[in-house]
C-alpha cells in the first residue's frame, strides 16, 4: 500500500513537469544505464545462471539476457523517446457551442501505471521511459526470473532521478515476487489507474481474471505468413525465415505458414530449405507431408493455435485466399499477420478482412514493435480493441479531459 501512496504522490508531480525537464532526465537515465552496464550485466548473470539451473527454455533465456548491445539499445530507446513530441497538453479539438461555451479535449497522463511482466529486463527501461515522458508514475512487478536484473536497472534509474531533482518514486519495483503480493497489486484501486500485463498467455489470463484495476491486455502472438498464388517466392522465403528465425522467442515471430495450393509444390521445399538452417520443426497438414515427406510432424488444431516461441512452426496448404483468411481469423491471437503477394486486389482484401492489430503486405511480422514503428519504445503490444491497439507508444499512455471556457453561462 505504501508503494501505491508514494507513486500517487509522484504522479501528481510528474504531470506538471515541463517537456524540457522530462527530456533532460530521460537522456541522463540513458547515459547512466550505459555507465552502469557492467553492474547490470553482472546482476543479470545471476538471473541467467538461476534460469539455466531451473531448466528455463532457450527462448525465455534469450529474452532474459542482457548484453552491452542490448543495454545500448535500451538507452537508445530512451533517447528516442526524449526526441519525440510530448503529447501531454495537446488540445485535440475545440468547438464553440451556440450558447458561447468553447469545449475542447486535452491530453493528460493516466496517473499511476502498473506493469506486470516476466523475464524481460528491457521492459523495465522501456516502461519507465514511456511513462515518464507522458507524466505518469510507474509501478513495476517483474518476475522472479529477472529479479536481480530489474533491481539493478531500477536502482540506476532512481539514482538518476534523484540527481536530477525529480521524485525517485516516479518508478518503483515490487521486489516481493510471491503470488499473494501480485494479486494484491492487481487490486490496488485508488492507487493504480491502469494495469498492463506483458508475458505469456498464463500471466495475461491471470491478470485479466483477477484484477479489479482496469487492464489493457497485451496478447500472445500466433502470427501467420500467407504465401499467395501470385507471390514472389524468393521474397516469401526471405520473409518467412526472418519472421520465424530472426528471434523466435518474441510475440511478433511467425508461428504458422499458409501456402496457396498453386505454389505449394514449388514453395514448400524452398521454405523447408530456408528453415533448415535453424533446425525448425514443421507441423504440417497432409498435403504438406505429401510434398515434404515423413519428416513433417502431423498438425492438429492445437498446433495451428499454438504460440511456439521457439524453432517450430505449423504449416497448411490452402485452396484459396478465402480459406487463408478464415483460417487466420479462427486461429490468430489478433497480433500480426502477413500476406506475400503481387496481386493488389488480394492484398487489399487481406488488409480489410484479417482481424489483427497489425496486418502486413510483403513484409516480416517482426516489425510490429514500438521501436520499429518510430515510438522510441513500447509499453506492450495491445491485442484488444478498447483504448489502444497494436504497439503502445506515448499516446496510448494518455487519456483526455474536457476543457470548457465560458463567460458566465448557466444552464436553464
Amino acid at each position: 500500500m505504501e508503494i501505491g501512496i508514494k507513486a500517487k504522490e509522484a504522479a501528481g508531480k510528474m504531470a506538471l513537469l515541463e517537456t524540457n525537464k522530462k527530456n533532460e532526465v530521460l537522456n541522463c537515465v540513458a547515459k547512466n544505464l550505459i555507465k552502469d552496464a557492467k553492474t547490470l550485466i553482472a546482476e543479470n548473470a545471476k538471473d541467467m545462471e538461476a534460469g539455466k539451473a531451473n531448466g528455463m527454455p532457450e527462448g525465455l533465456l534469450d529474452r532474459l539476457l542482457l548484453t552491452e548491445k542490448r543495454i545500448e539499445q535500451m538507452a537508445e530507446g530512451l533517447e528516442q523517446v526524449a526526441a519525440l513530441d510530448d503529447p501531454i497538453g495537446e488540445v485535440l479539438s475545440m468547438k464553440k457551442r451556440p450558447n458561447g461555451l468553447r469545449i475542447g479535449q486535452k491530453r493528460v497522463p493516466l496517473g499511476v501505471v502498473g506493469i506486470i511482466y516476466e523475464a524481460r529486463p528491457n521492459v523495465t527501461a522501456d516502461a519507465f521511459g514511456l511513462c515518464f515522458k507522458t507524466g505518469n508514475a510507474v509501478i513495476l512487478k517483474g518476475g522472479s526470473d529477472a529479479l536481480h536484473s530489474n533491481i539493478a536497472i531500477v536502482a540506476s534509474i532512481r539514482r538518476t532521478l534523484a540527481e536530477c531533482g525529480v521524485d525517485e518514486n516516479a518508478i518503483a519495483l515490487i521486489e516481493d515476487t510471491s503470488r499473494e503480493t501480485t494479486t494484491e497489486f492487481m487490486k490496488m484501486n485508488g492507487y493504480v489507474d491502469v494495469l498492463i500485463p506483458r508475458g505469456g498467455a498464463g500471466l495475461i489470463r491471470a491478470v485479466v481474471e483477477n484484477a479489479t484495476v482496469p487492464v489493457i491486455e497485451t496478447g500472445t502472438g500466433n502470427c501467420h505468413i500467407y504465401v499467395d498464388a501470385s507471390a514472389d517466392l524468393e521474397m516469401a522465403k526471405n520473409i518467412l525465415v526472418n519472421a520465424k528465425c530472426q528471434r523466435p522467442s518474441v510475440c511478433n515471430a511467425a508461428e504458422s505458414l499458409l501456402v496457396h495450393r498453386d505454389v505449394a509444390a514449388k514453395f514448400l521445399p524452398m521454405a523447408a530449405e530456408g528453415l533448415a538452417g535453424d533446425h525448425v520443426t514443421i507441423h504440417g497438414c497432409a498435403r504438406t507431408t505429401e510434398i515434404l515427406g515423413d519428416a513433417i510432424l502431423p498438425a492438429t488444431d492445437e498446433d495451428y493455435g499454438r504460440e511456439y516461441l521457439g524453432y517450430e512452426i505449423s504449416c497448411k496448404v490452402v485452396d484459396s485466399l478465402d480459406e487463408a483468411i478464415d483460417h487466420i481469423n479462427r486461429f490468430n491471437t489478433g497480433h500480426s499477420e502477413c500476406i506475400v503477394t503481387r496481386d493488389y486486389d488480394a492484398s487489399q482484401r487481406f488488409l480489410e478482412e484479417v482481424d489483427a492489430a497489425a496486418v502486413y503486405v510483403n513484409a516480416s511480422t517482426r516489425f510490429t514493435d514500438g521501436f520499429e514503428f518510430g515510438f522510441g519504445a513500447e509499453i506492450g503490444i495491445s491485442t484488444q480493441k478498447l483504448h489502444a491497439r497494436g504497439p503502445m507508444g506515448l499516446n496510448a499512455l494518455t487519456t483526455t479531459k474536457y476543457i470548457i471556457y465560458g463567460n458566465g453561462q448557466v444552464r436553464a
